[in-house]
């Protein structure tokens, strides 16, 4: 049996709820527009100008990167944050039906629900600036629009500038095929890039002159393949051949070889990243070539809080379970038809806390990095059937239509009531604050960044 919800949090859900048209139109217009890492001038400027409707004091262009914004409320301690992502994948443009229909071919599309994301992040931030406003709770709150995720990792730049060095916690959400308080962690990771350059020759009529920088890719990928066998089973090595010569009758001068390593934890990852090295130092002697390595950027695994994540479950269950209509569950069912699932319809149920995994697996994110600096209070929340696969079109269809719009309004009611309950608790933050010190214990947060800095598009 649900709990009755108090008259000040309840206040909080209407606010999201007043607003549902608004946030469901900021959404869509993120969905359509689809822009990806560090191209999302458009979808950041809706919501930095929403925020500074709101009342919210808006610095834009952070930490070197013209698609970041800081938004921020109120004043004094505690001061909280919470994050927002909006940028797209490129190649899985859709439209919002259960079929595979681009909406324009080639383009990206909203294939991680990021479109979803900052909106409901955004609407929880306003909620508690409501809050602040009738003088229910007292401190500052402070929305995050964090660009590149997907990609070059935004966040990395904001910590490196130390621009969540002062908050009490912090809170994030991502779309989900389930209800949860998130207690995993993630994979830590790191890429980069490998050139190989050595020096073109016609193929057939002196191929005894020319030294390939195909052959050491080649070379180097072969040698990851075997180095497989022997790591760890948390371990993934993640390869492209970016560049490998233009023409069959030349022998290439010229290579690309983008390398991603993940582990579990970062210790391990980075044991994996330097053996990597040394095969791609390896294929560059056997083939004869020069090589260069240039690092993209890196993430830490995520440092879980439980006693976070128990005041977000609390939060959750206060707020019930989220229920579909026929025509949202035969959407799902087309979803899942489409990609070869059994048509099993939409969790909408509230998942109870797990056990928190050692090695959880599963994918990686640059919340990670804030996680080492704050304590961190994560959410899940179903914006997509069960079984879709993620970081594809079904998911896009999903985010542009009901499906994804009720999943987003939910988690803004989710993080708003949460906010409210550390605001309230002192002592939750600072049970909050023992338990990231302890997890922590004696490692130092060191970015893994490139000095260059953020790789803007059209950058010089």
């Amino acid at each position: 049996m649900r709990a009755q919800m108090p008259a000040a949090k309840g206040r909080l859900v209407s606010s999201v709820e007043s607003r549902q048209a608004k946030l469901i139109e900021m959404s869509d217009k993120i969905w359509a527009l689809a822009e990806v890492a560090f191209e999302e001038g458009e979808s950041a400027k809706i919501l930095a100008d929403y925020a500074e409707q709101q009342g919210f004091r808006v610095e834009r262009g952070v930490s070197e990167m013209p698609t970041a914004f800081i938004a921020e409320y109120g004043s004094g301690q505690p001061i909280i944050g919470i994050l927002g992502e909006f940028d797209a994948l490129p190649g899985i443009s859709q439209k919002a039906v259960p079929t595979k229909e681009p909406l324009r071919e080639g383009a990206a599309g909203h294939g991680c629900g990021h479109n979803l994301f900052g909106v409901g992040s955004l609407a929880a931030a306003i909620a508690i600036k409501e809050a602040m406003q009738r003088g229910e709770i007292k401190g500052t709150v402070r929305f995050y629009g964090t660009p590149a995720e997907e990609k070059y990792f935004g966040k990395l730049y904001l910590a490196r500038d130390g621009k969540f060095d002062d908050l009490a916690a912090c809170l994030d959400w991502h779309p989900a095929p389930k209800i949860e308080a998130d207690v995993q962690s993630s994979l830590a990771l790191v890429d980069f890039i490998v050139e190989f350059r050595g020096q073109a020759a016609h193929a057939s009529g002196d191929p005894w002159n020319g030294r390939s920088a195909s052959d050491a890719m080649e070379l180097m990928s072969a040698g990851i393949n075997a180095y497989r066998e022997h790591v760890q089973p948390t371990v993934r090595i993640h390869t492209h051949m970016q560049q490998a010569g233009d023409v069959v009758n030349v022998v290439p001068d010229y290579a690309r070889f983008w390398v991603r390593v993940r582990d579990s934890k970062r210790a391990g990852m980075v044991a994996v990243w330097e053996r990597v090295q040394e095969i791609a130092k390896g294929a560059a002697i056997m083939a004869n070539v020069d090589y260069e390595i240039t690092l993209v950027s890196g993430l830490h695994e995520v440092l879980v809080n439980r006693a976070g994540g128990e005041v977000m479950q609390q939060n959750l269950e206060l707020l019930g379970d989220i229920t579909y209509t026929p025509e949202e569950v035969a959407f799902a069912h087309g979803i899942q038809e489409a990609t070869g699932k059994k048509q099993v319809g939409i969790d909408g149920k509230v998942k109870p806390l797990e056990e928190t995994l050692e090695n959880p697996g599963g994918g990686s994110t640059d919340v990670g990095d804030v996680s080492w600096l704050v304590p961190e209070v994560r959410l899940g929340v179903t914006t997509a059937p069960v079984g879709t696969p993620w970081h594809s079109w079904a998911v896009v269809a999903c985010g542009g239509m009901s499906i994804g719009h009720k999943g987003m309004l939910y988690a803004g009611k989710a993080l708003a009531l949460t906010m409210y309950d550390l605001y309230q608790s002192p002592a939750t933050l600072e049970k909050m604050r023992q338990e990231f010190e302890t997890r922590r214990g004696d490692g130092k947060y060191e970015a893994i960044l490139p000095a260059s800095g953020p790789p803007i598009p059209g950058k010089k």
